[in-house]
């Protein structure tokens, strides 16, 4: 499981945002607008109940795609699909019941963006034969469906769809070429896997531009829809979504056969075109400029026509309608208005311009009438006549939204910000009037009004929550229209940004271009001082200021890469390369160094807009060369080391947007997309030789794609070297393949370091001091190779921080937990063990460490064939002197990897703590801790979706809280992430532990006091850890799962009576008060009824919904958070309530555990390799007090199906990888060490009979005989009261596994045995064993009167050789007062042999007697064979000692003769319990009451001494 957290760093200046498209969401009330960069913003609304102070805001930033975004839509992934009669949308207000966000962009990319969670839950790519997305509708029936029309159109339909501008310029002209056929696309796409399911239409339609589309049931049934799409020339296409068509579309082509064409242009609109259009159930509205007109769909006929030209909405040369929206939900159906005509239908239509003018009518209609009245009004924007304005309107909750994009500057016209305004309703108009009224402004929002330019911090006090809201600049809440004039600081907008990582993958600066052609750096080094430091001490000087400021360029930059070359490696000199781009058509090349410009290229004659560097392992020179890409479709390949041009790669067709340096191979992939006439049969792939310059092959169509793929699969098998290509250049992190990232692969390990210094790892930028010894230089020279052997170790997971810019001016650093406990963990092994041998260092740094690490196993394959190397304790001196400074060099490799461990986890903690909450806490952890506010930046919070997408928060307190507030799966990473980081910090720095266990406390528990409303942390998310590899993320999983299950029991498996208390229970300290509060109700879950839902009067429907739950492993969005999968979601879920019932079982309803029983039991038995173990656990650990009463009778059934699991494993682990290998011991392990002991303690009499029976169905050297031999030992320390009446049957199956006879057996279980053996001598007094152990005596510990016998056993021929008679004394029950010679009692209580092996004397409680048997050797030889009982030589009665009760469960003869009152001994037992009735309860009691306490000592030739406790109680004669 993948534990991501993010922080984002916000530019001074905000990003621009030009609004192409538009959703609403109505619950909860959510705006989203997405933009012509790729990037989309989530408002939050208010809603009609909400707080006074609630305002329209900008939350977030949604990234997932790079290109325009073609269209928004509100869909339901988590709909389940049911009849075609009924609803699939549920509609409680419920986590699972948020709508969600699909949008699609010009290049193809899907992405689902989860509301409850905040996240994209979903990014794929859809095949490039579908097309460019134009837009998206969901199907009114089951709207977890949507159906996209996808477009090859040329370059002036794209600008039209794109946006919603409505420039005046040339808008009739434009839309009067000929008609042409289309090729388009319109298929169906499930909206929780973003998998095509159907092909509704492929080929070429006969309309033009798409203008609308609308998905309707069609007319005389409700089962089908049709896909209905209008052009800007009122041409309307009909297409059929047959549901029994075949699922992939292969039926489907581009005939016109099932095609339905209707034109429905008039004579009066030959001089207007159609900007818009709009339905509603069966009624279309086709709106004009000057006009719009209403049409029934069922046959087309015009029904009415409203002309704007009457009310201000169409000015000639002023304005013109650019839009319409119907008013209301969007139901499938019409509203009836039941007036005058029972037939007439009403519904309400808003009408907007370019100006924002818009206009509210009612509409009454029918198939022969039709009237229309205005209702109210909008008025218009003020703005300048040259600004760029686009409008848009959308209505939710009874509010209509205004959302504006204005531009503000002309001279970069790519510089839009939004502006949204919400309008309420007039109260009930005048009927008689035209208007009655305007629509009154309730709220406006847009983030460059909040935005902040230094700080999003304050510097004293807490916050409180009146601060909760954006912190606004002083002078700065100007109006929309009055601040864009500005321009002063228009200049200072980012065009491109870039981090700057170490080859050990993390920051050390921050760089921005901007649009005036400045470059500004802002170096890390205030976060790393501790490295800093100890280079300095080891001579290295560090001079660096905290930000650069380099001058030069005439226009926007708008590319970055940065470079670390070194110049020669004996003298370790390094050098920072820095190259940019601009639109002034030059490349310029900085040393970050000295802050010096080292040369201005001129190989381009258009704008250069990007730089890529080579992948990771490329051989010299290749390895120091950058390619530059321009408008002028010319590639150019710079060398730094020459400062030159090597390489020129002209001749592309179009600008090559898309390349592919496989250096692996030499080869160089451009594909330049065909913008002019948008189709796969244009775009065109150049292939270019590196080495020699030549242009190899040119493909064209779908052979250019697939061989672009091609290219890219094969830098697919290494992601360190897709990440390092993309790395330290201003390349938008979202243009990275979009792959599965779970697994990386290990296949650059056997790269050489052929071409690749080992030094370029050094991280920070430092230069050596001139040293006049050479001892001095071949020292600092080690120090170096030693430092780069670290590191390139490190480098070879993926980097713990990794720096990205999805979009210029946004900085992401993603901080992988994973990776930064695995250098943890890396370093604690280091340390620890062995510094013995000088490979060590690059083998166990940075890389996995488990005993199951496939690396570790490859390092112990090669121990053979490589030389060990002694370390300075295993050599004397004169070896010593041969290997000068390795010990010291390693330290000193081990030192600086330790410095960075502190500086990454100080770096995490400051840029992912929550800032100014708790102001005592906060002022802990700068002085304690040495954390530092990121007072210079402008930080925020994010989230992590599928395939590298991102919510972005913006900064400023109020939406840096939302996703606590909001989202569960954000809680529960954000909170597991601090909480292991400062766990961790404890064991490194015992000197801050103070800090950092209030750090911990602080989002386990105090988080949750000061800020009540915010989510607790996702249970199911916080199990899929528990089993994690590091022992401080398990912790942390564990302790937040106890913090929050009080307040996060899913709502479907709470008690309905404990809800309140649930709610009343702080997050603080709820489980103690569970204990507390509730000692019934824990003791209640023993009984068995309890897991009889009927006895509890839980109903039919309750289990229904627990089972609902259980299985709802499709409708969660936490799997996408971890890179999870179905199984994962299913399995917790198992784990969650199975947790829930064991531990909170007074929280959650009474049937939980019968109904999670046999779910958790499967998941045990299907060894998963994440949950398996936790199942086991929980299993174990609930079995006396929840699982017994529920299977009871299955446990031994479930002890034999783990017997023989555990043979499948261990006969499976011998051929199977090391990493299978390891991961199969560890689930045995659980098995045996945790789970099959408890089960044997649950049923010890059906343990017994399960390991019987393996004594002769399974192999003689299988692995069973030992693990029951183990859990033998175990049950015996764990229960051996409950054990104690089964001895004879242990003891018989302890001597089979010594069976001479069975030499293999006996071989392999021999130690297990012998073990056994003397635990059970040691724990059980009536189990002996002579002194030569060749001779073993087992009493009857419980047993009835007349029947009590001593069995005696030769440890030679493992076989029985005598019984001896321990029954009552003659007159025995009539003593006892007449007690049945059935009675069961204690019979032996102790037993011993003589010191000479003659003899054997035991103790019975019961009677108080001791009894002697005086045997010869020869008598034993004589009678081996005869098992006739043997009547012992002496009887001796014990007098009763102080503080022995006769009035106990332990009666005696003479207590039965003083009292004289006739009670027998089961009536005795009966005072002390009066609810022991039967031989049941009798014998319960009496095991309860075993005392296994009594020894027998021997003292003399013939005396022995009785002990109690170590307590003598007498000596005896025999």
């Amino acid at each position: 499981m993948k534990c991501r957290s993010v922080a984002c760093i916000w530019s001074s200046s905000p990003p621009p945002h030009k609004v192409t498209a538009t959703a609403v969401l109505s619950h909860p009330p959510t705006l989203y607008t997405g933009g012509s960069n790729g990037s989309i913003i989530w408002w939050n609304l208010p809603s009609a109940s909400s707080q006074p102070n609630q305002e329209v805001k900008p939350i977030a930033m949604l990234c997932g795609h790079v290109a325009p975004i073609a269209d928004l839509g509100i869909c339901f992934p988590t709909a389940v699909s049911g009849d075609n009669s009924s609803n699939v949308v549920v509609s409680n207000p419920n986590v699972n019941s948020f709508g969600s966000l699909i949008s699609a962009c010009k290049d193809g990319v899907l992405c689902v963006w989860s509301r409850a969670s905040g996240h994209c839950r979903r990014r794929r790519k859809m095949p490039p034969w579908v097309g460019s997305p134009s837009m998206v509708r969901s199907l009114p029936e089951n709207r977890r469906y949507v159906c996209i029309a996808c477009w090859y159109d040329d370059g002036v339909h794209l600008s039209e769809n794109q946006s919603v501008d409505a420039e005046n310029d040339g808008l009739v002209d434009r839309e009067l070429h000929h008609v042409k056929s289309s090729k388009c696309s319109v298929v169906i796409v499930d909206s929780y896997s973003l998998t095509i399911v159907q092909t509704v239409f492929h080929g070429n339609l006969s309309i033009g531009p798409l203008k609308s589309m609308s998905v309707i049931l069609s007319a005389g049934t409700m089962e089908n829809h049709l896909v209905m799409m209008v052009d800007s020339f009122s041409k309307v296409q009909c297409l059929p979504i047959i549901k029994d068509s075949d699922a992939s579309g292969a039926n489907v082509t581009g005939s016109s056969s099932h095609l339905v064409l209707k034109d429905w242009l008039d004579g009066s609109e030959d001089v207007v075109v159609l900007v818009a259009c709009a339905s509603r159930g069966r009624l279309l509205v086709l709106v004009y400029t000057t006009h719009c007109t209403f049409r029934l769909v069922d046959d087309g006929n015009k029904i009415g026509e409203i002309i704007f030209l009457d009310y201000q909405l169409c000015l000639k040369g002023q304005s013109h309608v650019i839009g319409s929206t119907f008013i209301g939900e969007d139901d499938t159906g019409i509203r009836q208005n039941f007036g005058e005509y029972e037939d007439v239908n009403s519904e309400e239509l808003a009408v907007w311009n370019n100006r924002g003018s818009a206009v509210v009518y009612r509409i009454s209609y029918s198939s022969s009438a039709f009237n229309f009245e205005p209702l109210f009004a909008i008025p218009a924007i003020s703005h300048p006549p040259d600004m760029k304005l686009s409008v848009s309107f959308l209505y939710v909750n009874n509010y209509l939204l205004r959302v504006e994009s204005v531009c503000f500057n002309n001279v970069e016209p790519l510089l839009w910000k939004p502006h949204v305004t919400l309008w309420s309703f007039p109260k009930q108009h005048d009927i008689k009037e035209k208007f009655s009224g305007e629509c009154k402004i309730l709220d406006e929002g847009q983030y460059f009004d909040d935005w902040i330019p230094n700080s999003t911090y304050i510097t004293e006090g807490s916050i409180n929550e009146s601060s909760f809201s954006m912190i606004r600049l002083e002078g700065e809440s100007k109006s929309l229209h009055n601040s864009v004039s500005s321009s002063n600081n228009l200049e200072k907008f980012v065009s491109s940004s870039m981090v700057i990582s170490g080859n050990c993958y993390f920051p050390l600066a921050l760089v921005y271009g901007f649009c005036d052609g400045d470059i500004e750096v802002v170096w890390l080094d205030m976060y790393f001082e501790g490295l800093s430091a100890y280079c300095q001490n080891r001579g290295y000087e560090v001079t660096r200021g905290s930000k650069q400021y380099l001058s030069g360029h005439t226009g926007a930059v708008l590319c970055l890469a940065a470079h670390q070359m070194v110049s020669t490696l004996k003298e370790g000199n390094f050098s920072h390369f820095l190259m940019s781009g601009s639109m002034d058509c030059t490349v310029r090349i900085w040393d970050l160094d000295s802050n010096n410009p080292l040369i201005v290229m001129h190989q381009h004659v258009a704008p250069v807009r990007q730089i890529i560097l080579p992948p990771a392992h490329t051989e010299c020179p290749w390895s120091d060369c950058f390619l530059s890409v321009a408008e002028d479709c010319c590639v150019a390949l710079t060398s730094l080391g020459t400062l030159q041009v090597e390489r020129m790669f002209p001749g592309h067709p179009y600008y090559p947007a898309k390349i592919v340096w496989d250096s692996a191979r030499g080869y160089l992939a451009c594909l330049c997309p065909n913008h002019l006439g948008k189709s796969d049969t244009s775009d065109v792939l150049y292939i270019w030789d590196v080495k020699t310059g030549a242009r190899e092959r040119v493909l064209r169509g779908a052979a250019a794609h697939s061989m672009l793929d091609h290219f890219c699969t094969g830098m697919k098998k290494d992601s360190a070297a897709v990440r390092l290509m993309t790395s330290n250049t201003s390349a938008s992190s979202l243009v990275h393949p979009m792959t599965e990232d779970n697994k990386y692969s290990r296949s650059h390990f056997k790269y050489s370091a052929k071409g690749v210094s080992k030094s370029v790892a050094f991280p920070l930028s430092t230069s050596t001091t001139e040293s006049s010894s050479s001892q001095t230089h071949a020292t600092k020279e080690t120090v170096i190779e030693s430092i780069g052997s670290l590191v390139s170790s490190f480098q070879s997971n993926k980097p713990p921080i990794e720096g990205s810019c999805p979009f210029p001016g946004i900085t992401t650093l993603c901080f992988d937990l994973k990776s930064v406990m695995s250098l943890c963990k890396s370093h604690e092994f280091s340390t620890t063990g062995s510094a013995g041998h000088r490979r060590i260092p690059s083998v166990v740094i940075g890389v996995d460490t488990r005993k199951d690490s496939p690396r570790k196993n490859e390092d112990n394959q090669q121990k053979d064939q490589e030389p060990e190397i002694p370390s300075s304790l295993q050599v004397n001196k004169e070896s010593h002197s041969d290997f000068n400074g390795t010990s010291a060099d390693t330290k000193i490799g081990y030192d600086w990897l330790a410095s960075l461990e502190g500086c990454l986890l100080q770096f995490s903690l400051s840029l992912l703590h929550l800032w100014n909450v708790d102001y005592e806490l906060d002022k802990l952890l700068e002085t304690e801790m040495k954390l530092k506010r990121p007072e210079l930046f402008n930080i925020a919070s994010g989230f992590v979706g599928d395939r590298g997408s991102l919510t972005l928060m913006f900064p400023g307190s109020s939406a840096a809280l939302e996703l606590w507030k909001s989202s569960s799966e954000y809680c529960a990473l954000r909170s597991l992430t601090m909480v292991s980081l400062s766990q961790h910090m404890i064991s490194l720095s015992p000197s801050c532990s103070g800090a950092s266990s209030a750090l911990a406390a602080f989002y386990t528990r105090n988080f949750a006091e000061k800020i009540p409303d915010i989510k607790p942390p996702l249970l199911q998310l916080l199990v899929s850890f528990w089993q994690d590899e590091f022992e401080h993320v398990k912790m942390a999983a564990r302790s937040l799962f106890h913090c929050a299950a009080s307040r996060a029991i899913p709502r479907p498996l709470c008690c309905k009576k404990s809800n309140s208390q649930a709610n009343s229970l702080g997050s603080s300290d709820g489980k103690i008060k569970l204990e507390r509060e509730s000692p019934i109700m824990h003791n209640k879950i023993n009984f068995p009824n309890h897991c009889q839902p009927e006895t509890r009067g839980d109903s039919q429907t309750e289990e229904s919904e627990i089972l609902s739950w259980l299985e709802s492993f499709d409708t969660q969005d936490w799997i996408s958070c971890v890179g999870g999968t179905s199984q994962d979601a299913m399995t917790s879920h198992i784990i969650v309530s199975a947790a829930l019932a064991v531990w909170y079982p007074s929280l959650v309803k009474p049937s939980l555990a019968m109904l999670t029983v046999q779910s958790l039991m499967k998941l045990v038995m299907a060894m998963n390799d994440k949950y398996s173990s936790t199942a086991a656990e929980i299993l174990a650990e609930g079995m006396e007090s929840t699982w017994k009463a529920c299977i009871g009778s299955e446990i031994p059934r479930l002890i034999a199906d783990i017997f023989f699991q555990i043979e499948c494993v261990s006969g499976a682990s011998a051929n199977a990888p090391a990493q299978n290998s390891a991961l199969s011991h560890k689930i045995k392990e659980t098995l045996v060490g945790i789970l099959l002991p408890s089960l044997a303690m649950a049923d010890i009499f059906g343990f017994l009979n399960v390991i019987q029976s393996q004594i002769w169905s399974t192999a003689s050297d299988s692995p069973v005989h030992v693990v029951s031999l183990m859990t033998l030992i175990r049950v015996v320390r764990g229960s051996p009261r409950n054990l104690a009446q089964y001895l004879d049957k242990v003891v018989t199956f302890i001597l089979q596994t010594m069976d001479t006879s069975n030499s293999v057996m006996r071989r392999n279980c021999i130690p297990s045995s012998m073990a056994a053996l003397k635990e059970l001598v040691r724990v059980f007094p009536m189990v002996a064993l002579n002194d030569t152990s060749t001779r073993l005596a087992v009493g009857d510990a419980i047993a009835e009167i007349k029947n009590a016998s001593i069995r005696v056993y030769d440890m030679q021929s493992m076989a029985k050789i005598k019984v001896l008679d321990a029954s009552g004394p003659l007159g025995l029950p009539t003593l006892l007062g007449g007690a049945s010679e059935t009675a069961v009692t204690t019979a032996i209580s102790a037993l011993s042999f003589a010191l000479d092996g003659e003899g054997l004397v035991a103790f019975s409680e019961n009677g108080l007697m001791i009894r002697w048997w005086s045997l010869g050797s020869v008598w034993w030889e004589k009678l081996s064979r005869n098992l006739t009982p043997v009547q012992c030589t002496k009887l001796i009665f014990v007098p009763p000692w102080e503080g022995f009760s006769p009035n106990s469960t332990r009666s005696s003869i003479m207590a039965s003769v003083i009292s004289n009152d006739g009670l027998s001994s089961s009536q005795f037992l009966s005072q002390d319990n009066k609810k022991t009735s039967s031989e049941s309860d009798t014998l319960k009691l009496l095991i309860h009451h075993l005392d296994l306490s009594y020894r027998l000592e021997w003292v003399g030739e013939r005396k022995v001494k009785l002990l109690q406790h170590g307590r003598e109680l007498g000596i005896f004669q025999l």
